[in-house]
């Protein structure tokens, strides 16, 4: 037939969720920065700019896993190719945070009163709530490489336990900053120190919140059966993603709660 595919690469079918999904994320950030500016009825603007990402999200994503799962589009190697961009996507998230790392290190090194923290501001004790955390984490770290391994060698018992116990430490991680922070001494706006200190801590804390939903979005594919032990990238990725978030937490840890406090 002429026009049979003679090749392994995936072209995508043409999709509606590039266009759309631009269009949501111009609606949410429009949303957001009328709400910050307290623009009258911005918070529908941002509500149904989150609406759209989330659906553009959804409807997008479950393309890719019948492309994946059931229409077998997903060759060995085309699996490079997404292993290449999701390497890409972590260190661009490495540099997200090397900016705020950039940030803390600019005012605590040189800082305008000669003092770091600032004499108006009593740090977190970096070996209580943040010590667990970091063991939390280093534990979740294990559960998921464990899950891998398990997964690898075709034991789907040890590979779904291995999971449920990662979604759990990144629920209770999650749980257990949101607590530090109601307990917090200093708010947002209290001078460089917060403002640096809740800009990394918080979007590591809403990193963790998107790997704990990929991880569980893996679970739930994988209680379908989904995943074997020669293709499971989606399941792959989601682990390379949670290291990188481990990772992230450990200089975290280092650098703000212990020497930055």
């Amino acid at each position: 037939m002429s026009g049979e595919q003679k090749h392994q690469y995936h072209l995508v079918e043409p999709s509606p969720w590039p266009a759309l999904g631009s269009a949501a994320g111009f609606t949410l950030f429009l949303g957001l920065t009328l709400f910050m500016h307290e623009y009258p009825y911005s918070i529908y603007v941002l509500m149904a700019g989150l609406f759209m990402v989330l659906a553009t999200m959804f409807f997008w994503w479950r393309d890719v896993v019948r492309e994946a799962e059931y229409q077998g589009h997903h060759t060995p190697i085309v699996q490079i190719g997404m292993r290449y961009g999701m390497i890409f996507f972590i260190c661009s998230e490495v540099m997200f945070f090397v900016a705020f790392f950039w940030a803390f290190f600019d005012s605590s090194l040189y800082p305008d009163t000669g003092v770091w923290p600032p004499a108006d501001i009593v740090a977190l004790d970096p070996f209580d709530l943040p010590l667990i955390n970091t063991l939390i984490l280093l534990l979740s770290g294990c559960t998921v490489t464990w899950s891998h391994h398990a997964l690898q060698h075709n034991n789907r018992k040890d590979f779904i336990r291995g999971l449920v116990l990662t979604i759990i430490l990144g629920a209770i991680f999650t749980a257990v900053q949101a607590y530090e922070y109601q307990h917090a001494t200093f708010g947002f706006t209290d001078g460089i120190y917060a403002s640096t200190f809740y800009m990394a801590t918080g979007f590591h804390g809403f990193h963790v919140l998107v790997g704990t939903i990929f991880l569980t979005v893996c679970l739930f594919r994988g209680l379908k059966g989904h995943f074997s032990p020669e293709h499971h990238f989606g399941f792959e990725a989601a682990a390379w993603y949670w290291h990188f978030v481990d990772v992230v937490w450990l200089f975290l840890f280092i650098c703000i709660y212990w020497w930055g406090g």
